[in-house]
């Protein structure tokens, strides 16, 4: 799932949350003893790995409360401002193996602005992915929209385990990666899926074979354990943590395993954490929800024909996205821009309407003769090759290493199959991305059943579009039913993914009131949605100085 999106983390003291439990079918015959040794070896060594990793943590959180966060000059790779100080937590490869192999997890900060008393700790951020850094996370501060939050917090941002400069992991060579042009059909033909078949499975035994015995340590549940010791490597006492979009999830499963240690949480676009959507039926329900999104932003461009001349109606613009794909295979544009790379740039319309007029221009200056506007957002650069690689690495790790897949080609073939029927826009882009996970080696970790019952933790705040995509509204409704005392905060008719300091004010009034004051909405807010983007075109905007978000 691209959280970017498009997926969160689990410790020690659950091992009983994470072990099977055998049970014999009534009227059935006992298990045979082989079978029944077997079993009772699997869920000893479970319930041991699961102690052994809660001691872990505790261990790693108290050297760092002792050894802190040395905050000094960024390393120059980060490119942040001398504004921003970095430094570094040390953490555990393998929380079960607490003085055994370390690594270092980059943390960037901007200390609160206000006076001394209206200080009220740290606020980490995490930005999903999995694969997204937050070492960017400060400069936030310095908007209007966090404002008020930057007075009071120090704002903190981190890189996850496997990310940028945090022990990374890589799968393939960045080249390899960036290859283009490339396909994307949205029915491929059972060539084209074997031919996806073998890459999938090229791309496990390259994570396996560059990344070695560690591979197997880069999951959710370590990602929420890594946050433990860093709230103590922090000298905070207690946790205040926002997380988008897959890190809601991180946020959620520290929250059901360090209820005490929670401040304050923001959970902004949340990932379904039922443990049985975790992660393949999640992607096919996302795949699903881009479908809607994909037509916002075709009815958007309709309504709007006069300026883009891609047709008046839905249907229209479709057919007219159709001829730049179909020309685009024939012909890739700037011979880097095939049907491949125009999906993954149109697909950020469905994360962000302040992409649309800027997608909507290129494909209408395509279809006049001019493809320098779609080269410029969609052709692969390759001084981004290696943190894409990298990032789409990590993200592999975590999905397939949090839960078991369907190792059957034959389900992924019939699922996908039946979802592209009505959903087409972004089903097999999706199932392509996911599939190394039927061919993964590691060992796959059980999906921690998040909760906490009244009084268990205090009041948190979910944020959530409407219409988002990229974290289905069903996914904030399963989170609110399982984090007692939690409240909700909906976008309505919206779907940009992300809405905390955004651009809605009613959502961010509600953002800060709560950070500031711990107060929440009873239950549930609903606030209206803010407005679409102008149809403005890139000319326009260049004279206005009004220039949309770029990619």
């Amino acid at each position: 799932m691209r959280a970017t999106a498009l997926k969160g983390a689990a410790a020690g003291l659950t091992s009983l949350a994470l072990t099977a439990v055998a049970v014999t079918p009534a009227g059935s015959a006992p298990l045979s003893s082989p079978e029944a040794a077997h079993q009772t070896a699997q869920r000893t060594a479970a319930e041991a790995a699961g102690w052994a990793e809660a001691a872990g943590v505790e261990i790693a959180a108290a050297h760092a409360a002792v050894s802190g966060v040395d905050f000094g000059s960024c390393h120059k790779d980060e490119k942040l401002p001398a504004t921003v100080e970095c430094g570094a937590v040390t953490v555990p490869l393998d929380y079960a193996d607490p003085a055994g192999e370390q690594i270092e997890l980059t943390v960037s900060r901007i200390t609160a602005r206000g006076e001394p008393a209206e200080h009220q700790g740290a606020l980490v951020y995490n930005p999903g992915g999995p694969g997204a850094s937050s070492m960017y996370f400060p400069l936030l501060g310095g908007l209007k929209e966090w404002k008020g939050i930057a007075q009071a917090y120090d704002l903190v941002g981190y890189a996850p385990r496997g990310v940028a400069r945090s022990a990374p992991l890589s799968c393939q060579d960045p080249a390899d990666f960036a290859k283009a042009p490339t396909q994307a059909p949205s029915h491929p033909s059972p060539s084209y899926k074997k031919e996806r078949i073998a890459e999938a499975k090229a791309y496990a035994r390259g994570c396996a074979h560059r990344n070695g015995p560690a591979l197997r340590h880069y999951h959710s549940l370590n990602n929420a354990r890594d946050l433990e010791v860093l709230r103590a490597a922090l000298g905070e006492r207690k946790l205040t943590f926002m997380g988008a979009s897959y890190g809601t999830y991180v946020g959620a499963l520290y929250a059901t395993l360090y209820p005490s240690r929670v401040h304050r949480m923001v959970f902004d676009s949340a990932v379904d954490p039922d443990p049985r959507q975790i992660w393949y039926h999640n992607n096919l329900d996302q795949s699903l929800a881009f479908e809607a999104r994909w037509a916002d932003f075709r009815t958007w461009t309709a309504r709007h024909d006069d300026v883009y001349g891609l047709g008046s109606t839905a249907e229209e613009v479709a057919r007219s996205y159709e001829k730049v794909r179909a020309r685009l295979a024939y012909r890739p544009a700037g011979g880097t821009v095939g049907p491949g790379q125009l999906h993954a740039a149109m697909l950020g319309v469905a994360y962000y309407d302040d992409y649309w007029p800027r997608r909507a221009t290129a494909l209408s200056e395509f279809l006049k003769g001019n493809d320098e506007r779609l080269i410029e957002q969609a052709a692969p650069k390759a001084e981004t090759a290696k943190a894409r690689e990298n990032g789409n690495a990590v993200y592999t790790a975590i999905e397939c290493n949090d839960a078991s897949w369907p190792t059957q080609w034959e389900v992924w073939d019939r699922d996908n199959s039946e979802l592209a029927l009505k959903a087409p826009f972004e089903t097999w882009d999706n199932a392509w991305m996911n599939l190394p996970c039927a061919y993964w080696s590691e060992p796959r970790q059980r999906p921690l059943d998040v909760g906490a019952g009244e009084g268990e933790l205090p009041p948190t705040l979910i944020l959530a579009a409407e219409r988002d995509a990229a974290t289905p509204y069903a996914g904030a409704l399963e989170l609110q039913r399982r984090l007692a005392g939690s409240a909700l905060v909906t976008e309505l008719g919206a779907g940009t993914h992300g809405i905390g300091g955004g651009a809605n004010a009613c959502v961010n009034a509600h953002m800060e009131r709560y950070l500031l004051t711990g107060k929440t909405p009873e239950r549930r807010a609903a606030c209206a949605p803010h407005p679409v983007p102008d149809p403005v075109s890139l000319e326009q905007h260049a004279e206005t100085g009004r220039v949309p978000r770029a990619v």
